[in-house]
């Protein structure tokens, strides 16, 4: 994989432009210039390098990135399925113009299992869709750059799509909290309740996920489902997660980090009282297990984890094309495919962590903003995201995180 990133990245002109270097050499040798231990502690390690970039040989490709993951083998047939869905989700996302898929040849997640994913989903795809198998290559280098070349061929034709006005109503947002505090449920949350409203009053989409913090605010989903058959299918969800939990010795009510009560949020009940703000007031068009496709303009629910990572993996897999992130103690991760906005609750948070942290709505809080001013200044905020006028720091930084979820077990 480092052979393939060295080989795309740097000389396609996609290196990560991050330019905070550590000079570890200094450390080495002031430790054999005879250091003390404090005298290597209170070394500055940390410099800016100028690097010299290339320009983009595809120039309408913002990047290329790499997902990588430890399933498909070796475990239950239900997972490998589960894996190819989602891969097949994030093929499909219209952030993504075209994919590689590596794989060995004997695992349980087959090719052909994920072309079948592919097709269910989007009968019609027109994308470059490469696979390879290593097993059928005589060797390592010459599978690797028959990757390369393909790979090449595959970018020609993506860099013909050229980024064309849309509507608001193409927008599908996955809305997700991370590291809450206890302003989170007054400040940041229902800011980005308020922007999922408006969105979705113009045509578009959110995602509220995180089965686990729903715990205790269930009724009041339940009665803004518009079908009984979803508001069935939300319950039986949340039981059936919940009583696996329970059968593994934990249970929604252990949800709550030792930094969540440390804040305040004491109980799984209080945060997910927060947390359910990030869906505002819209009804609930439909109900959507881990995997599935959004399909219907409004306000989904996804069956993910509380786990940031897992939940905003899930949230590209099934369709949002940008993720607005709310957090209070800080919550360092992003995603290759789709932007992931990251909201502070309080200002001390945005100016502590400005490096990963894009908009305040600590204003909120200060009272120089209301949430309905807060929210109109986010939702600009994340158009100009959505159209490719403003990077996210979470992208600049190279933060790239991929977990899928793996519900069963290793065999």
């Amino acid at each position: 994989m480092e052979e393939l990133k060295k080989a795309l990245l740097f000389e396609l002109g996609f290196d990560n432009n991050r330019k905070e270097i550590f000079d570890i050499k200094s450390l080495i040798k002031r430790f054999e210039n005879g250091a003390t231990k404090q005298d290597l502690l209170n070394e500055e390690i940390l410099y800016d390098q100028k690097q010299t970039k290339k320009n983009k040989t595809f120039p309408n490709i913002d990047g290329i990135y790499f997902l990588t993951h430890d399933g498909g083998c070796g475990g239950a047939t239900s997972d490998s399925q589960t894996l190819c869905n989602l891969l097949a989700g994030y093929i499909n996302n219209p952030n993504v113009a075209g994919a590689t898929i590596l794989s060995l040849g004997c695992q349980h997640a087959q090719i052909s299992i994920l072309e079948r994913s592919i097709k269910r989903i989007n009968p019609k795809i027109n994308k470059p869709i490469i696979f390879m198998e290593q097993q059928k290559s005589s060797s390592e280098p010459e599978y690797l750059a028959e990757c390369i070349k393909k790979t090449f061929v595959g970018l020609i034709e993506a860099n013909k799509i050229e980024r064309t006005p849309a509507p608001i109503s193409k927008l599908v947002i996955g809305l997700e909290c991370g590291g809450s505090d206890g302003f989170s449920g007054i400040s940041a949350n229902p800011v980005l309740g308020l922007v999922s409203d408006i969105i979705v009053s113009h045509g578009g989409s959110a995602i509220l996920s995180e089965f686990p913090e729903l715990n205790g605010v269930e009724q009041e989903l339940i009665n803004r489902c518009k079908s009984l058959a979803n508001a069935k299918k939300f319950k039986k969800l949340m039981l059936d997660y919940n009583k696996k939990a329970k059968a593994l010795g934990s249970g929604f009510d252990s949800n709550p980090s030792p930094g969540n009560i440390k804040d305040g949020l004491i109980t799984d009940a209080i945060k997910s009282a927060g947390a359910a703000k990030k869906g505002g007031t819209s009804p609930i068009v439909d109900v959507l297990d881990y995997t599935e496709q959004v399909c219907q303009s409004g306000l989904n629910l996804l069956c993910t984890p509380g786990n940031d990572v897992e939940s905003t993996t899930a949230l590209a897999g099934s369709g949002a094309n940008l993720i607005l992130f709310t957090t209070g103690l800080g919550t360092p991760t992003g995603n290759p495919t789709v932007p992931v906005l990251k909201v502070s609750s309080n200002t001390n948070l945005f100016n502590k962590m400005n490096d990963i942290i894009d908009f305040d709505a600590g204003t909120v809080i200060k009272g120089v903003d209301s949430i309905q001013s807060c929210s109109e200044k986010l939702l600009d905020f994340a158009l100009e995201v959505a159209s490719g006028k403003k990077e996210v720091k979470a992208r600049k930084l190279g933060q790239n995180d991929f977990i899928p979820w793996k519900r069963g077990m290793s065999l």
